[in-house]
């Protein structure tokens, strides 16, 4: 073997520890939710308050980086039971990781509190919600993950606490007499986030009909779990419908502009991708891939803001 064989072979060798450390940490830290949190207060943020809400977006993603790192080290066992990848790593460094989150958590609440007090407060909720939905600390040792409807509703609760939450707050702290930009109101924010809402839960549901073995084997109840896997399809679809009427809606008597309304493609993607992965079984592949699928469409959205295509300021 010459020189330059062995130097060849060691960089592959060494471009492919790369990818698999950066496979393990996207995988544990489910990266894909990190990012489609961090891309949605960056979109929300711009839409209400008019500016790009750097800072916001990092507490975001870092928020939810915490959340979903503690989530696996505290779902093993329906992990296993669903074979989701990396779930291995995750029980051999359980508590390396925990420590790690937690000490993440800790020293951000403060200095993002110097930073930006304004959502100290929704940060700490948010943070309480994730630990009430992870560990068995409500009465009779439960959690909400554990509970019927509660557990899809507390995450989208999550979801529009930073999404909605951080950057409303953020602009109104210490300026109550703050303004929106042409055509956002507070009827606007109403029905923006139930729009999400909806749309969320609807997210979170085909993400459980993956889930259905290992949920089912452990008693969380599931709408799937509860209902079958039949009904639980109806939901999801109901929910996506309704999402978009909701948005149609408020579009058809001018509380939603036109740069929020074309949010009405994202469900209807949605809908396409999951029926068609429904027919050989939903996957864990197949959720992260409609999450990255929701990252690529906010991305495609603000290159459309920034060419200044037509429909940006209507």
């Amino acid at each position: 073997m010459t020189s330059a064989t062995k130097i060849s072979i060691d960089h592959e060798a060494d471009n492919a520890r790369k990818k698999q450390i950066w496979r393990t940490f996207a995988d544990i830290s489910r990266l894909h939710i990190t990012a489609i949190a961090a891309l949605g207060v960056f979109t929300f943020g711009w839409l209400f308050t008019g500016v790009y809400p750097w800072l916001l977006t990092a507490v975001c993603a870092l928020d939810w980086f915490v959340v979903n790192l503690i989530n696996r080290t505290v779902d093993l066992e329906e992990d296993k039971a669903n074979i989701i990848i990396e779930t291995g790593f995750v029980d051999q460094n359980r508590q390396l990781l925990l420590k790690l989150s937690l000490m993440i958590l800790l020293t951000s609440l403060v200095v993002v509190h110097l930073l930006n007090p304004a959502i100290t407060g929704l940060r700490i909720a948010c943070h309480l919600l994730g630990a009430f939905y992870n560990w068995p600390i409500l009465p009779g040792r439960r959690r909400l993950k554990q509970l019927y409807f509660w557990k899809n509703t507390a995450s989208a609760i999550g979801f529009l606490i930073t999404v909605f939450g951080y950057p409303l707050a953020t602009a109104r702290w210490g300026n109550q007499s703050h303004s929106f930009p042409p055509g956002i109101t507070w009827e606007t924010v109403v029905f923006t986030a139930v729009f999400f809402f909806l749309f969320e839960i609807s997210y979170e549901i085909i993400y459980d009909l993956r889930d259905l073995k290992g949920d089912a084997l452990l008693g969380i109840r599931t709408y799937p779990v509860v209902h079958g896997k039949r009904k639980a399809i109806y939901i999801v679809d109901s929910l996506i419908f309704a999402s978009m009427t909701v948005l149609a809606i408020g579009y058809l008597i001018a509380f939603v502009p036109w740069r929020i309304f074309i949010m009405i493609a994202a469900p209807f993607l949605q809908l396409v991708v999951y029926k068609h992965a429904l027919h050989r079984g939903i996957s864990a592949r197949d959720c992260i891939r409609i999450t990255w699928m929701g990252v690529a469409m906010l991305c495609i959205y603000h290159m459309w803001v920034l060419a200044d295509l037509p429909g940006v300021g209507l």
